[in-house]
């Protein structure tokens, strides 16, 4: 019986649970460039740049591993531009009897594949890449009112055992997230600094250097790989065919292998770990990437694997390398904050992707496609997501997900613009986090409270304001920081869902605190606001 193994552009990965099952004398791979899954939504150019060029290069290496692999590359004259049509047409080229699958990581392709279960022999295969299973969250979930991150992420550390010791945390503490707080506002421009030895750019930053005893010097940078002749074919393909897509294409530098991505991984322990964890919710003003591994691409695809990144991670803690509130952030994000939105996605999946909950139904405003608007917070980040087709956690939480979330925005389309827009924004990561997290639209599952602020938050954390046109200090004058006047018309439009959240008890009681003329006037502020600025 001759099999095929399918690998989605998610999974370039040699650890792929369907692989272990190939006799590579008789077997087939394949992978498929196709239309269906580059267009359900106008992905950003450098997404589908990385996702392709990465599964060419995987191929090579597959071959390179003695497997037989079948390329259906998109501008191939025979390519249907649908995995099941590729599946079926390969099948009965090569005359498979059976399809090798390890399930995927979005439901409509799953769904899709259990529909084409019908007609071809097809075996599924958990995904065993992650920390804790679909089953395995499901039972930590049973029975439980809440399902509060920070306990998932405590037993993630119990069974890992990663920064454990002798079965309690290092430090005496689970969370040191109140440390990760810092903001970092003086710098200079950036900086380029060869290396020919990785055959890499690492644009670099520093701060204005020490005003007093308690200034220090800061370094930030990113590592950018140079163009193969692969990748280059690929941007010319993505130019011609998606010439109407989302984002730019001449800065594209990620690592499209595994070598390149464990490179940056490394880059980012040796340069940036060790600050990342005071300044992860920092931002600055033309500053995309600061401290940031910028490594999430790289896992959500299979170049790198979360298991090793975490224990590297660890070493570096234990190695004196890096501060355990750095280590422990980091680490968080992944074996905690990442898996649980996964057990989230598959628990709630499909229906998840309907919830509503704040009937949020405005239109997008156009800026988020195009960056043209004076509020300078929001310029910055999307201007940033059009160049690079990244922006960091906080940006996306405080900026245009804050934004979203007090304007009312519908919740599909602020979902279909994460998911087009970011290159590692993959639907079971990206939905969770965009529906329950920012949006606050499955009513609680996901997020304690709504993550709204108005501009004290945005000045506190970044230099976003000094160079903006609106006052950040005032919600009732013409030149007014629109997040200032529409934060208190958020509290005000949705009080009865939220006056007895404790979360929120401070607010509504200065909320309560205010004249009747002055709500009046926010409300009417907010009604009249453009969203043109």
């Amino acid at each position: 019986m001759t099999k095929l193994a399918l690998i989605l552009g998610d999974q370039l990965s040699l650890e792929m649970s369907n692989l272990k099952y190939l006799d590579k004398e008789k077997d087939f791979i394949l992978l498929a460039e196709v239309r269906s899954e580059s267009s359900y939504v106008k992905h950003h150019k450098q997404k589908i740049i990385l996702i392709f060029s990465a599964m060419r290069h995987f191929a090579r290496e597959l071959e390179g591993q003695g497997y037989r692999v079948l390329y259906t590359k998109f501008d191939d004259p025979k390519n249907t531009h649908s995995i099941s049509a590729e599946i079926i047409r390969n099948c009965q080229n090569h005359n498979v009897s059976q399809i090798l699958v390890t399930k995927p990581g979005e439901i409509r392709l799953l769904q899709e594949l259990e529909n084409l279960r019908q007609k071809i022999d097809i075996r599924f295969f958990e995904d065993e890449r992650f920390f804790c299973s679909n089953a395995e969250f499901n039972n930590w979930a049973k029975g439980k009112k809440e399902l509060v991150m920070e306990y998932f992420y405590r037993n993630m550390r119990i069974k890992s055992q990663i920064l454990m010791k002798e079965n309690k945390p290092e430090g005496g503490k689970w969370n040191f997230d109140k440390e990760n707080r810092s903001p970092l506002k003086r710098y200079v421009s950036s900086q380029a600094m060869l290396d020919s030895n990785s055959r890499c750019v690492a644009s670099a930053q520093q701060s204005l250097g020490p005003k007093n005893k308690t200034d220090k010097l800061f370094r930030f940078s990113r590592i950018k790989f140079e163009l193969d002749d692969i990748t280059q074919e690929v941007i010319n393909l993505v130019e011609k065919e998606f010439s109407d897509y989302f984002g730019e294409t001449n800065e594209f530098a990620y690592a499209v292998t595994r070598k390149d991505a464990l490179k940056a991984f490394d880059y980012f322990l040796e340069n940036n770990l060790a600050n990342f964890g005071d300044f992860q919710d920092a931002m600055l003003e033309g500053e995309s990437f600061l401290f940031h591994s910028i490594i999430s691409p790289y896992l959500n695809i299979g170049l790198l694997n979360s298991k090793e990144v975490c224990k590297k991670a660890e070493e570096y803690y234990y190695q004196g390398k890096a501060p355990l509130n750095a280590v422990e952030g980091f680490i968080r994000q992944i074996l905690g904050w990442r898996e649980y939105i996964r057990g989230i996605y598959w628990r709630f999946a499909p229906n998840y992707l309907e919830k509503n909950f704040l009937e949020a139904k405005n239109n997008l405003p156009q800026f988020y496609w195009d960056g043209k608007t004076n509020m300078n917070c929001l310029k910055n980040v999307i201007n940033s997501t059009i160049k690079y087709g990244y922006s960091h956690h906080i940006q996306r939480l405080m900026i245009t997900g804050n934004f979203a979330l007090l304007t009312g925005v519908d919740i599909k389309q602020i979902h279909q613009w994460y998911l087009a827009v970011y290159v590692d924004a993959f639907e079971w990561v990206e939905a969770p986090n965009v529906i329950g997290m920012s949006q606050y639209g499955d009513g609680g599952i996901v997020a304690t409270k709504p993550y709204i602020s108005g501009g004290a938050y945005i000045n506190r954390m970044s230099n976003f304001c000094k160079n903006c046109q609106f006052d950040v200090k005032t919600n009732d004058q013409e030149n007014s920081c629109p997040f200032n006047y529409l934060y208190w018309n958020f509290l005000i439009k949705h009080q009865d869902k939220f006056k007895n959240n404790h979360r929120m008890a401070i607010a509504y009681k200065n909320l309560g605190n205010m004249s009747d003329k002055k709500r009046q006037d926010i409300v009417t502020r907010s009604n009249n606001f453009n969203t043109d600025y």
